[in-house]
C-alpha cells in the first residue's frame, strides 16, 4: 500500500457518505474502496451525527483535531526558558549548538526538560520563519549557510580561492566604480548544461563580452576568456570579479596571461556581480534557456554584443555601452599623451 492510501482522500469520504445513505454495510464500503471494514467504521464513527448519519466534513475535522494532538511537542518554542537560554548562548556568546547541547547536559544532568541535543537545536533555527531574528541565528554559526545540506565537492570550493582573493579585499576604485576596466564574469548555459557562452561586463560603462566556448571546463574558460580578453586595449582591462564556478580552477594563469587582477565574490551573493546578472537576463532574449550554444559562432555572439553595448542606458543618462567605452579610452590616451 502506497504512502498516499494510509489515508481516506475526500473522493472516498464523499463514497462513503453515498454507500452509507444506500445503506450499504461497512464490509461492503469497504470492499468497493479496498479498504479494511474497521478503517470504514472508524471514519463513521468521527463523523457521525445526531440523527445517525454520516458527515463526511466532520470526520476530516475530528481527524485532523486528533493527528494534531498526536505531533510531539516542539523542545524549543520561542519564548520559553529553555529557547531563551540557547538562543543567547548562540547569538551573544556565539557557542555552537553542540556546546550548549552539552553545557546544559552538564548543568542539569538530572532535568531531562532541560536537555536538549544539537540537532533539534539547528532544526529550530534552519525552521525558523524568515527575518532579522533568523539571519542573526544562522550568521552566528561556524558556517552560517542560509540551508542546511552537504558541503559542495567542486573545485570551486574554499581550497580554490585564495583569502587574500576574497571580494572583501577588492579596491575600492572597484566597487565605486570610479575607473573603467574591472569586469564581471559569468557564463550562460545551454541546453541540459553542456554548452557555454562566457560573458564578460565592465562596471563603469556596462560594456559586454562574449565568449564564445568550446566546453564547460575550465581549460575552455581559460582559453576564451583569453582570447576575447586580449583584444581590449590594456587600459580597460584591469580585474575580473568572478563568483566561485569550477570553471574559474586556472585563475593564476588566466591573471598571468593578461596581467589583470581577479576576484571571487562570496558563496551564493550574485548581487555582487549585479552587473553581469543583469546583464546575462537580458542576454536571454538572444539565448533562450534550453538553447544548444555549442554551435553559436563568435561572430554572431559578437553581433549580439554590439547590439547590447549600443543600446541607451539610463545608468550611463542615455548613452550607450559603446560610447562610454570609446569616451573613457579616448580620455585615457589624452592623459598619456600629456604626461608625454
Amino acid at each position: 500500500m502506497d504512502r498516499r492510501s494510509k489515508h481516506l482522500s475526500s473522493e472516498e469520504r464523499g463514497v462513503i457518505f453515498a454507500e452509507h445513505q444506500r445503506g450499504n454495510s461497512q464490509q461492503g464500503i469497504g470492499r468497493l474502496l479496498g479498504r479494511p471494514a474497521s478503517t470504514i467504521g472508524l471514519e463513521l464513527a468521527r463523523g457521525r451525527q445526531d440523527d445517525g448519519g454520516y458527515c463526511p466534513q466532520a470526520a476530516l475535522r475530528v481527524y485532523d483535531e486528533r493527528r494534531a494532538r498526536c505531533r510531539r511537542k516542539r523542545k524549543l518554542v520561542e519564548g520559553d526558558d529553555l529557547y531563551r537560554i540557547v538562543h543567547g548562548k548562540l547569538v551573544h556568546l556565539r557557542w555552537s549548538p553542540e556546546q550548549i547541547a552539552n553545557r546544559l547536559r552538564r548543568m542539569k544532568p538530572d532535568d531531562p526538560t532541560a536537555h536538549v541535543s544539537h540537532e533539534t537545536i539547528y532544526a529550530a533555527i534552519y525552521a525558523h520563519p524568515r527575518g532579522g531574528l533568523k539571519d542573526a541565528m544562522i550568521e552566528a554559526l561556524r558556517r552560517s549557510k542560509p540551508k542546511r545540506g552537504r558541503k559542495r565537492t567542486t573545485a570551486a570550493g574554499t581550497s580554490m580561492v585564495p583569502e587574500t582573493l576574497h571580494i572583501i579585499n577588492r579596491p575600492e576604485e572597484v566597487e565605486a566604480r570610479l575607473v573603467p576596466g574591472h569586469w564581471e564574469g559569468d557564463l550562460i548555459k545551454g541546453a541540459f548544461n553542456r554548452s557555454s557562452v562566457g560573458t564578460l561586463v565592465e562596471r563603469k560603462t556596462r560594456f559586454v563580452v562574449l565568449c564564445k566556448m568550446d566546453g564547460n571546463g575550465a581549460e575552455a574558460a581559460l582559453e576564451s576568456f583569453s582570447r576575447q580578453m586580449r583584444r581590449l586595449p590594456a587600459a580597460v582591462r584591469k580585474s575580473m570579479t568572478y563568483d566561485r564556478g569550477s570553471e574559474l580552477a586556472c585563475h593564476t594563469e588566466l591573471a598571468r596571461r593578461l596581467k589583470i587582477d581577479i576576484w571571487f565574490c562570496d558563496p551564493h551573493a550574485p548581487w555582487q556581480r549585479g552587473s553581469n546578472e543583469n546583464t546575462n537576463g537580458l542576454l536571454r532574449q538572444f539565448m533562450p534557456k534550453g538553447t544548444d550554444l555549442g554551435n553559436v559562432s563568435q561572430a554572431w555572439l559578437n553581433d549580439v554584443a554590439a547590439l547590447m553595448n549600443n543600446r541607451p542606458r539610463k545608468t550611463l543618462d542615455w548613452r550607450t555601452p559603446a560610447e562610454a567605452m570609446a569616451e573613457e579610452i579616448a580620455a585615457f590616451k589624452s592623459t598619456v599623451a600629456l604626461d608625454v
